[in-house]
């Protein structure tokens, strides 16, 4: 084998071990010495491919999430109520609603929250990450519901179904059988649009214009978390390289651009070994979400992948990232003809022509 494969051999016995310990003893009871053991390596060799426990269980319920198979989305959906619907059922279904379901694909992220509110770095992921989860879904719902994405937003539709998911999972794993997932169910499917949720465009003075630009573009490949295949830019559109603390601002790439145009969310971090992996779970939890209740046609026109290395920044002339990288690039005929960093930066370059 490899270097590469040996590696990665290495890195699923110690996700494999790790599983065992976690779901044996969860996460606080769980211990390195022991999932060294497991694995049948040194605690040295666990270290050199997880930097800590955290890291190591925000990778085993990656991988869990990476390893479920998405549903197929529904062809036709009679309206909103009944998307809403079908992604509670979805998610419900996927709880440990018994009193010992270990074997429930969501078993082991009892301790996810609790765990992420003990770290500030996963804590402020987190927050950016329901945000985007928020964002993508409302837009989603707003094409179904026939609306183009303007200032009129759905996003809060969606806030409001993240949080009642939110309280029914740490309900399920604190009081199994107390979650009544048909009652529960149904009030998401009542869930209603707020008159007031409005996109305020930043159209405001410190956002500096895009720099005109003329540099050659290499495409970046990646996987697209949410369609779960190659993600292949096209030779126009959208890129947008976003830090762990400041996802939320790919709304303004989507509203900027009306949807119209592909968009890539490229995601970084200074601490990749440690949050790549949550970003990856919670993408693919709303991968999840959106296939579970809505028809593929109404998914935003976007990519989302995660860059550990930081090449794919390094390819849109980014060279140094962190929790609040925020920059973009427009590509045009297969160049990189606008660039923008800091607030707005989507914005400007979305706008740039």
């Amino acid at each position: 084998m490899s270097r590469g494969e040996t590696q990665q051999r290495t890195r699923a016995r110690v996700l494999s071990a790790a599983r065992s310990e976690f779901v044996e003893h969860g996460f606080r009871s769980a211990r390195i010495d022991s999932i060294a053991d497991r694995a049948e390596m040194t605690r040295g060799a666990v270290y050199s491919n997880f930097p800590g426990k955290l890291a190591l269980y925000f990778s085993v319920l990656a991988a869990d999430a990476a390893a479920e198979p998405l549903p197929l989305p529904p062809a036709v959906v009679s309206g909103l109520d009944d998307a809403l619907g079908r992604i509670a059922r979805g998610h419900l279904a996927r709880l440990p609603l018994a009193v010992d379901e270990r074997r429930s694909p969501d078993f082991l992220g009892g301790d996810l929250l609790p765990e992420v509110a003990d770290d500030n770095g996963a804590r402020a992921a987190m927050s950016q990450l329901v945000g985007l989860q928020a964002i993508v879904l409302g837009i989603a719902f707003e094409s179904l519901h026939g609306r183009r994405v303007t200032r009129q937003r759905m996003v809060r539709v969606a806030e409001a179904l993240l949080t009642v998911f939110a309280g029914a999972r740490q309900l399920a794993h604190s009081a199994p059988g107390a979650v009544d997932a048909i009652r529960l169910a149904e009030v998401c499917g009542r869930l209603e649009m707020d008159p007031d949720d409005r996109w305020d465009p930043p159209h405001l003075p410190f956002v500096e214009p895009a720099e005109r630009v003329d540099d050659e573009w290499v495409t970046p490949v990646g996987l697209d978390l949410l369609r779960r295949s190659v993600a292949r830019p096209g030779t126009d559109g959208l890129v947008a390289v976003l830090g762990t603390a400041r996802l939320a601002a790919i709304e303004e790439a989507l509203r900027s651009t009306g949807a119209l145009e592909p968009v890539l969310l490229v995601v970084v971090s200074s601490e990749p070994a440690e949050l790549i992996p949550l970003v990856e779970l919670q993408i693919a939890e709303l991968a999840r979400y959106l296939a579970d209740g809505v028809p593929a046609r109404y998914w935003p026109p976007m990519r989302i992948v995660t860059d550990r290395t930081g090449q794919l920044a390094a390819s849109c002339g980014i060279v140094e990232v962190n929790e609040r990288t925020e920059a973009a690039v427009r590509i045009q005929d297969r160049r990189i003809v606008a660039r923008a960093a800091g607030p707005g930066a989507c914005h400007a370059a979305a706008i740039a022509r």
